[in-house]
């Protein structure tokens, strides 16, 4: 009811505040014997960590995974998964000015009318340190997706500010052929390895001039077989839009082509079918609601941080107008770390579907004709 936990089957809650002394998830229904130890969270949490580059926030978190149930001897017990962890590096003094400040464009003055009291350190609840505890419970759901089903989630980021990726083969569908290598190799996610030094000097002038921008995640899984997602008021692409909409910062979300659908003709937008796999994907790999066993495709847009060193008119607790200078450690544009985070949200989904879909429909077994997800 406070909504704070995520999923039906596969229900993760998180808990914790970004300067409190530690942040944490319980996950429940996870399904016993999956491998798992504390080292497993390393690699999707380092990519989501702030501080990496001098693009993000400077704030060095340890992000060590501490797991307090859940887990025997290696494996998933079948019981709640109760993982934590401590934050090391909060810097509440940044914060003390604007106890008393509602910042614009922050959740400051939401979260006073709703509860008539709030945590201003970092953001407290509102803050993208939340995220992490997301990510880490995906790094679950990742591996059993994997294991079960060879399904891989996988994202990049699309656009920051004006800059599109240049050297990007969209393909004959639409959706574009992404060498991996590359997007992981650069702190940006970027699939244009050529970019990525205009990236750095695009970045550097922002920061400097003390502004922010906004960015797009594109993510793809893919492997996921047809059949997963409920035909009305569960339906795949929904969910997967109410997820990633739950993410800070998060302004639309787009499946498939998206909103470029409004000046398409159906005899493009249809996905045209041939026993030996579907034509093209404008519809993100969703039908009616229910994944048709294509790559699914969605596209996340998030909005310039509100956290600026640039002075702004606001309002303070006492409806007084006070000029605001957002003190601490920011980031210049959100979307830089946001590619794990929207890669968990699509994984939760995922796995809670896959989940949904076993308990009602496990005995239907494989339907032929079975159409290959063809070539994209």
């Amino acid at each position: 009811m406070a909504g704070n936990t995520f999923g039906q089957l596969f229900a993760v809650t998180t808990f914790g505040e970004s300067h409190g002394p530690a942040i944490g998830c319980v996950i429940d229904g996870c399904p016993p014997g999956i491998a798992i130890a504390a080292e497993d969270f390393a690699h999707d949490l380092a990519r989501r960590a702030t501080g990496r580059t001098r693009h993000t926030s400077q704030r060095h978190e340890a992000d060590e995974v501490e797991i307090l149930s859940g887990v025997y001897e290696g494996k998933t017990t079948g019981t709640p998964i109760a993982l934590l962890i401590r934050n090391t590096d909060a810097r509440s003094k940044d914060y003390a000015k604007i106890a008393e400040q509602f910042r614009p464009g922050h959740a400051d003055y939401a979260y006073w009318q709703k509860y008539g009291h709030r945590d201003p350190r970092g953001g407290g609840r509102s803050s993208a340190r939340e995220t992490t505890m997301r990510v880490a419970a995906a790094v679950i759901a990742k591996k059993w997706l994997a294991a079960k089903f060879d399904v891989v989630v996988r994202g990049y980021l699309a656009q920051i500010g004006d800059i599109v990726p240049r050297g990007v083969d969209l393909g004959e569908a639409g959706a574009a052929r992404i060498d991996w290598n590359v997007v992981e190799s650069n702190p940006f996610f970027w699939p244009d390895a050529s970019q990525v030094a205009e990236l750095e000097d695009y970045m550097d002038a922002l920061r400097k001039s003390g502004d922010s921008v906004g960015a797009r995640i594109d993510v793809v899984a893919e492997g996921v077989p047809p059949g997963w997602g409920e035909p009305i008021y569960g339906k795949l692409d929904a969910e997967l839009a109410s997820a990633l909409m739950s993410i800070n910062a998060v302004k639309g979300v787009e499946i498939g082509d998206g909103f470029a659908v409004v000046s398409q003709h159906g005899s493009l937008h249809r996905d045209r079918m041939t026993p030996q796999g579907f034509a093209s994907n404008h519809a993100g790999g969703i039908l009616g609601g229910i994944s048709s066993g294509q790559a699914v495709r969605c596209s996340v847009a998030f909005k310039p941080t509100s956290s600026l060193r640039l002075p702004v008119q606001g309002v303070d607790v006492h409806g007084e107008v006070v000029e605001i200078v957002t003190t601490g450690r920011h980031d210049p544009c959100v979307g830089i770390r946001a590619t794990p985070i929207c890669e968990a949200m699509v994984a939760l989904v995922l796995m809670d579907q896959a989940l949904r879909h076993r308990a009602q429909c496990g005995d239907v077994g494989e339907v032929t004709p079975r159409i290959p997800a063809g070539s994209e």
